[in-house]
């Protein structure tokens, strides 16, 4: 089948007969140069966005799971997963050697967020210039960059950026099949694509809807696209079974905190998908004023921005919820596609910059908020805080203990060693087996305290809150432990942690 003829410029006529987005011609020859390469710009504006500040907000709870799983061996790392977090697993692997060559900073953590979401980025801008136009999908890059929540997310060491960019990825993988349907090459590359997308968040895969619309679109023209399509997501599909299988046995320890969603729940996400409201309404609409042309591919990004919300929100009326904003994180890029096809609809490239230089501006306030220091947390913990009290007044012997009462879930005792230098390890008084020998999450404590208590002379007592009484926040029987045995020499306050060093009576 003969290529069509690649135009330069968004304003030439569409094809007479809109059947589908593949027919759109392919993206421009790249012999025009880099610095002319439509998904250079968004690349840039978002890594900038997102690396900006990344070192700022505090290792949250679930940043410090990341840290604490990947560091373990590999033996033990997978071993973890196959009692907990399976879903996460190929997160952990890639964060496991990452880890091995670049560090454990919280810096060095959250870079692979903040790399996949410019990658996310210029994917989307690839794939708004195949369906919409060269600078629909410029405009649709450089837009995503400016969404708050791309920022928040590429600050997380968790795996929600390598969702969207695997999402953006494989979208522009299935566009490029359909450019040429008898490919077998650009079929398994897509194939890989979704395997990808599915290792990362197996509820990501509800974009495959999206794809099959535009599949669909093309099935009157290339009979042999359903064919192409259907084994590549056969194939992709099958290589996450073991993953699901696993995640599916997991999912009540794993997200049993999901409340089932109303029906206020389906407007109630939009802002919380953008972390901003305001911006979420100005995407919304630019995404409605995109319908104007090309009909077809409108169509397919509607299908990939809307369908997982309203299939993830019917499905969660079941007996597991799994409607919760961030895990519908990778429907970013076809909301951006849609807004940068919007947004050259005026034709006219001072009003489209004026207009992203405006969402800017309105977006000030959220991206500032996103890059305070516990932003990641609804209640501030500093484990910083805590960790300098100790290393400041540290004398080599000292021992530690840690609040892991019915509060286990804030990770007193990760946040703290995290932030603590590598050299400055101390015996945790009350730890029984810890989260890398059970092959779990969480440490156990012994069953007696009184027993465990082996002399310390200096014990540092790390508690939640800041109360005046710093046993009053431990379990009763470590309470009584302690009291009879040792004497609060001092107590220092940080944000949401009181850290007290504990001295042996005479």
């Amino acid at each position: 089948m003969a290529l069509l003829p690649r135009p330069t410029t968004l304003d030439r006529p569409a094809p007479a007969e809109d059947t589908g987005p593949s027919q759109t011609p392919e993206a421009q020859q790249e012999s025009h140069g880099v610095l002319r390469s439509v998904w250079l710009w968004p690349v840039v504006a978002t890594l900038a966005c997102t690396v900006y500040g990344i070192r700022t907000p505090v290792m949250w709870e679930d940043e410090l799971t990341s840290w604490d799983v990947a560091s373990r061996d590999l033996g033990q790392l997978l071993d973890t997963v196959q009692r907990v977090d399976a879903v996460l697993g190929t997160y952990y692997l890639l964060l496991h050697g990452w880890m091995t060559v670049f560090g454990d900073s919280a810096t060095s953590l959250r870079l692979p967020s903040a790399l996949a979401m410019a990658g996310a980025a210029g994917c989307a801008a690839l794939c708004g210039q195949r369906l919409f136009g060269r600078r629909a999908g410029l405009a649709g890059g450089l837009l995503f960059a400016l969404i708050p929540v791309v920022s928040r997310y590429a600050h997380e060491a968790r795996p929600y950026a390598l969702v969207v960019c695997a999402v953006s990825l494989s979208t522009l993988l299935l566009l490029r099949a359909l450019d040429r349907p008898g490919s077998r090459r650009r079929w398994a590359a897509y194939a890989l694509g979704v395997a990808a997308v599915g290792l990362f968040h197996l509820l990501a895969l509800t974009v495959l809807l999206g794809h099959m619309v535009a599949v669909g679109s093309r099935v009157r023209a290339e009979r042999r696209v359903l064919w192409g399509f259907g084994i590549a997501v056969s194939v992709g599909v099958i290589g996450v079974v073991p993953v699901a299988l696993l995640g599916r046995a997991q999912t009540g320890r794993q997200i049993s905190w999901i409340p089932r969603p109303d029906m206020w729940g389906l407007v109630a996400i939009w802002p919380q998908l953008f972390a901003s409201a305001t911006l979420a309404g100005a995407v919304i609409a630019l995404a409605v004023t995109a319908w104007g042309e090309r009909r077809s591919a409108a169509l397919c990004c509607t299908a990939m921005a809307v369908l997982p919300p309203l299939v993830l929100w019917v499905v969660s009326h079941g007996q597991v919820s799994y409607f919760f904003y961030r895990y519908l994180l990778f429907t970013l890029p076809a909301w951006v596609m849609l807004a940068g096809a919007g947004l050259v609809a005026a034709r006219s490239r001072a009003v489209v910059a004026a207009a992203l230089v405006v969402l800017a501006v309105l977006t000030v306030r959220e991206q500032q908020a996103l890059r305070k220091p516990f932003a990641h947390f609804s209640s501030g913990l500093d484990y910083p805080g805590a960790a300098l009290t100790i290393e400041k007044f540290y004398q080599p012997g000292d021992a530690v203990i840690y609040d892991r009462g019915d509060d286990a879930w804030r990770m007193l005792d990760v946040g703290v060693r995290f932030y603590l230098p590598d050299d400055l390890r101390m015996h945790d008084v009350f730890l029984a087996e810890s989260s890398a020998d059970r092959d779990d999450l969480r440490p156990t404590e012994c069953g007696d305290p009184g027993a465990c208590l082996r002399g310390d002379k200096r014990v540092w007592l790390v508690v939640s809150g800041n109360w005046g009484d710093p046993f009053r926040e431990l379990p009763d029987d470590q309470e009584r432990a302690l009291r009879a045995r040792y004497t609060a020499y001092g107590s220092a306050h940080v944000t949401g942690i009181t850290v007290t060093l504990l001295e042996l009576k005479a």
